[in-house]
């Protein structure tokens, strides 16, 4: 603590990533990367721009990054804005959209960034409790607020919502933005991008997604957001009041070659379902109960065994899960939907940790 720091900083708790631990021998199933290495393309697309040119500003604009995006999904270049990673999108749309004077509204189990995005820029946020089934119920969020933001499928349960729910949500709640971040879309949840497209675009949905999980690049650093052009406009208005070359030219052409080639995302998005689909079957048949999930995690638990313990043992054999000290959920296992051969080692180190234990 120095008597340097702004007031504001005194009452900071930052956000704890998932840890990245340095062990020779290690089943890293705690932050939900993809067991699967990027689009080749995407690597080759990177290493063609590994030249001289890198003495020279990249484009601020990411113009062909932009259309690239707007081209796949169906919108406008003028709906796509663009950050260094979406968590940067992130702070950019809570100073942007989500600053007023009613609280912002999302889950009390989410992503845990959000309030701490809140409390960083002075923002009155309310936690509104998942059902007791762990999901989210549109009817909760018909209140007075500043926004809404929530991930979709939601973490760290894996439960997703259908389009038409957000549809409804919109319908409800038309004098603020509504934020669905897509992080983990691609895992078999429905996209809300689709409502975006034509000249019928809700002027308060945004629609926010990375490249760190389903196309495997989370040490490139990309995100984006999606949304009305007037949306897109304030966030532009922040970045360039912050950081006006968020993306350096090997983010943009390796992001841009993995945006383009669909059908690697498709195949290696079809691998991690099946292997969570096996997962689950695997862990249900040791007594787990996992929720429903849409992820590339999931959340599970034994009724028998307390979640950190199970974590503790699993730590010793080499196996990083993650763990939340948080109500309700103290006693479950986030569990990064890995290769096949590590979830094997997990239910195999999991059923000698219950054997032991009887």
């Amino acid at each position: 603590m120095s008597r340097f720091w702004s007031p504001a900083i005194h009452n900071l708790t930052p956000y704890v990533p998932g840890e990245q631990p340095q062990m020779q021998r290690l089943v890293k199933l705690n932050t939900n990367e993809s067991p699967y290495g990027p689009s080749p393309k995407a690597l080759a697309a990177i290493a063609s721009q590994t030249n001289a040119d890198l003495r020279l500003y990249p484009d601020p604009e990411s113009t062909a990054l932009k259309q690239a995006i707007a081209q796949l999904h169906g919108l406008d270049p003028r709906q796509v804005f663009l950050g260094n990673g979406s968590d940067e999108v992130l702070a950019h749309v809570f100073l942007g959209l989500l600053k007023h004077k009613d609280p912002v509204l999302f889950p009390d189990i989410t992503y845990s960034f959000y309030p701490v995005y809140c409390k960083l820029f002075g923002i009155d946020y309310t936690a509104v409790p998942l059902d007791p089934d762990f999901a989210i119920r549109i009817a909760d969020y018909n209140t007075p607020n500043g926004g809404i933001i929530f991930p979709n499928p939601n973490a760290p349960t894996g439960k997703a919502l259908g389009r038409s729910d957000i549809e409804a949500l919109l319908s409800k709640n038309r004098q603020s933005v509504v934020v669905i971040d897509e992080a983990y879309v691609d895992y078999g949840a429905q996209s809300s991008i689709p409502l975006l497209q034509g000249s019928h675009c809700p002027e308060n949905l945004l629609v926010v997604h990375t490249l760190s999980k389903s196309r495997a690049l989370a040490g490139l650093r990309v995100g984006f957001a999606l949304g009305h052009p007037a949306l897109i406009e304030g966030l532009e208005r922040v970045k360039n009041s912050f950081n006006s070359y968020p993306l350096g030219r090997l983010a943009q052409a390796g992001a841009i070659a993995a945006i383009e080639d669909q059908e690697y995302l498709s195949q290696t998005t079809a691998k991690v379902m099946q292997t969570r689909e096996d997962l689950v079957s695997a862990l249900g048949a040791l007594g787990f109960e996992t929720l429903p999930s849409s992820a590339n995690f999931i959340l599970t638990h034994h009724p028998q065994y307390a979640g950190e313990m199970l974590y503790q043992r699993l730590r010793e054999r080499g196996i990083i899960v993650r763990h939340f000290k948080t109500a309700r959920i103290e006693n479950f296992l986030r569990i990064t939907i890995g290769t096949d051969e590590q979830c094997k080692e997990l239910v195999a180190a999991l059923t000698e940790i219950l054997s032991v234990r009887n």
